[in-house]
Formats: structure tokens, sequence, C-alpha cells
């Protein structure tokens, strides 16, 4: 049986090995953390959203980029203190601003395929994520916000997603508990939401059910090409362990890029960190004033889930500032102040701080495929859409792997 090492255990990593396990792979996951799904995989923002597909990729983020650079409340924020890394990448991302319409294009058709491996994945095993299939409601104050969000609809129309403009009302009658103006908005009603650390805790479970052996804990020391597959050394429960496996599939989000390394690939990730708050609405007045339907507010940024009862996820921002996992009050603040503007009658007294970093490479489109050497797999650099296109490029990297398998035997 062939033997697949999957590195990392987020979203991305358990996706990849259960779509394995299922194809009747052998497949034994590592992780640095004591559980899977505990880094960026913990607290997004929830939405599992084509309406959300369009790449960064384009001169209007430049031009807010500078503007905002001095700015610590804004919704992008690049430290300008360089580094190769940051220049290098940013370089690469103003190369890709030709790409932008076909970028665009391409990840909304991945989005759209993945929402059926996503549930088909939790229906096999049977499990709940919180989630909610109410659309995600996009709404604008700015009409120049509002005019390029018609232009972005033709592109996702291109890609074979409904996405509707609507009215001010028909926005207030979508979700009753809004309450501030708006132009009008988009509504997306085959988006839905979820806890993304629920998720990939119950496949992770589904996984070992199938076979999969996950050694958590795990600090990987070596990545040996052997030839005919890769040698792994790790340390793990104190003890030093190694193993020869068949391939590798690197899922290790920002961790990516120093992996590639090791096996002569350049994988040009950056980590843009994001930050959320988890709402905890302890009082009626609070459950009933917080809403249902997902917003995105493009303005700011910002996106919103409702996850049960009794937890309210507002999650956004992007910040340039290298391997740096600091929660910022300045970056928290305007999460919290959007929510009590948005959504008054909500009490933000208890609600729980969050900051994560998100694997983005300059095209804003993920590494999926071979590398250089045999054996070698990505499945990386999903950026702020880790959630949304997790089961589809976990699908594909499973059908690349077989694709590959089956030539090697032939």
């Amino acid at each position: 049986m062939t033997h697949i090492a999957v590195i990392g255990a987020g979203i991305t990593g358990i996706t990849t090995a259960y779509s394995l396990a299922s194809r009747g792979y052998s497949v034994s996951v590592f992780d640095r953390n004591r559980y899977a799904a505990m880094e960026t995989s913990f607290a997004n923002g929830g939405q599992l959203s084509a309406s959300n597909a369009e790449v960064w990729t384009r001169w209007g983020t430049i031009f807010k980029g500078l503007k905002w650079m001095l700015n610590p409340n804004a919704p992008l924020l690049v430290n300008p203190k360089p580094s190769w890394h940051k220049l290098s990448w940013m370089a690469e991302f103003m190369g890709n601003i030709a790409n932008y319409e076909a970028n665009t294009i391409a990840t909304a058709k991945m989005a759209i395929e993945a929402r059926k491996h996503l549930l088909r994945f939790a229906d096999e095993i049977g499990f709940d994520f919180d989630m909610e299939k109410r659309g995600i409601l996009h709404v604008y104050k700015s009409q120049g916000e509002f005019d390029h969000a018609r232009r972005v609809n033709d592109l996702l129309t291109k890609a074979g997603l409904d996405r509707r403009e609507v009215s001010a009302a028909e926005v207030q009658q979508i979700e009753p508990a809004l309450q501030t103006e708006t132009l009008g908005g988009y509504y997306t009603e085959s988006d839905f939401t979820g806890d993304i650390h629920l998720y990939a805790r119950a496949l992770s479970k589904g996984c070992e059910a199938l076979g999969v052996k996950f050694y958590y804990n795990a600090d990987v020391s070596d990545y040996q090409h052997t030839g005919t597959g890769v040698k792994l050394s790790w340390r793990s429960k104190g003890e030093d362990q190694d193993e020869h496996f068949d391939g590798i599939v690197v899922c290790a989000g920002v961790g990516s890029r120093a992996i590639a390394q090791k096996f002569g690939d350049r994988v040009n990730i950056y980590p843009v960190k994001g930050y959320s708050i988890t709402v905890n609405l302890d009082e009626d007045e609070s459950r009933n004033a917080a809403p249902w339907v997902s917003l995105l507010d493009d303005e700011a940024k910002i996106v919103t889930s409702r996850l049960g009862k009794n937890r309210f996820r507002i999650a956004g921002t992007a910040e340039f500032n290298g391997y740096n996992l600091d929660i910022r009050d300045d970056r928290i603040k305007p999460l919290r102040k959007w929510c009590e503007t948005f959504f008054p009658d909500v009490s933000t007294e208890h609600c729980v701080p969050w900051a994560g970093l998100r694997p983005m490479l300059p095209s804003m489109l993920p590494k999926v495929g071979p590398g250089s050497k045999k054996g070698v797999f990505y499945n990386t650099g999903h950026g702020h859409l880790g959630w949304t296109l997790s089961a589809a490029t976990a699908e594909a990297t499973a059908d690349i792997i077989e694709a590959s398998r089956m030539k090697n035997a032939g």
C-alpha cells in the first residue's frame, strides 16, 4: 500500500488526508501542535464564500496599501520595514496584476467545486460544524465600492456563480438585524458558513477511523529525498523517530516555503496576518440582535458568521508584518467598533480576540501539484480562502497523486 506523509493538520492537511485515505492510501499526518486546526484553521471568519473569490492583484490594492501605510486602523496594513522576502513577494504580486480577471474566475470556479466535496465529507462521516445555509450578503456604503462590485460580479458570473444585486430595502429584508444604512448589496444564496475548527477536528476523527495516523506535537527536523520517496525524521513524546514514505504532501501553511526549499522548490508564500473576534452572546438581547445571515463589508474588509445561537464571529484586516502573531489592540478595536456600529444592541463586553497567518502566494492562487522531485507534492498557499477552497484542492491533490502512481506503475 502506498504510504503518504501529509505535513500540516490544518484544514488543507486534514481534507487532503481524508481524500487520500478514502482512496485506499496509507496516510500519516504530522503537526507541531497538540491537536488539529490550532493555527490559521482555528478562528477564521467562517465563510465558505465563492462570492469572495476576487483576487487582490489589482492596482487599487496597491494604492490603498500605500495610502493606509501609516494608519494602524486600516483594513490593509503594510509594515514599511523592508525584507527580501516581502519585496520579492510584492514584486511578483504586481507581476500578477495582468492575471487579475483570469485568476478571479479560476478561484470562483474552484470555490464552487469545493462546496460539494466539503459537504460530502461531513455527510460521509456524519458531524455538525455549526453550518448555516443562509447565504452571504455583501453590503456597501460607498458608491465607488458598489460600482466595483458590479464589475467583479461580471467575472463571478463567468465562473458560474449566481450572485444577485439587491437594493438597500432588500438588504434590510435579508438581514433585519442590520442597524445601519447601506446603498445596497449583493446576495449569494448558495454560499454558507460554519466553524472551521469544529469541521477540521471532526474530520480528523473521521480520518482516524479510516486508519490515518496522526503525529501531534511532532517537530519534523529533517526531510530527506531518497530518490524513491522521502525519509522524515521527527521528535515526538520525547523520542526521535524516522520513517520512509512513498510520497509527501506539504500542507504546512506559512511553513510551506521553508519546507519547499529543502526539496529545491520555490513556493513564495508570505504570511498575511488576519484578526478575528468571537463575540459571546451571553444574553437574550445580544442573541436576538446578532445577525444570522453572513455579511461581508467590502469597504472595511470585514466578514461575519453566526456560529450557533451563542457565538458571533467577526473577522478581517490584512497585515503584512512577517511571521508575527502578536494580537494588537489597535487591530482588534476596529472589529469591535464595526460590531457596535452595525449591531449596536449586541454586547461586546465578552469577546475573544485571535490572530492567524494566512499563507498567501503572489498570484493569490494555491500551489496544488507536484514539486521538482519524485513523490513531492504541494497543497498550500490558499491565502484568505483556505476554508473555502480546501475540499476542492484536496480532491485535486489526490487525483494528481493517483495519476502519478498509475504512471509510475505503468
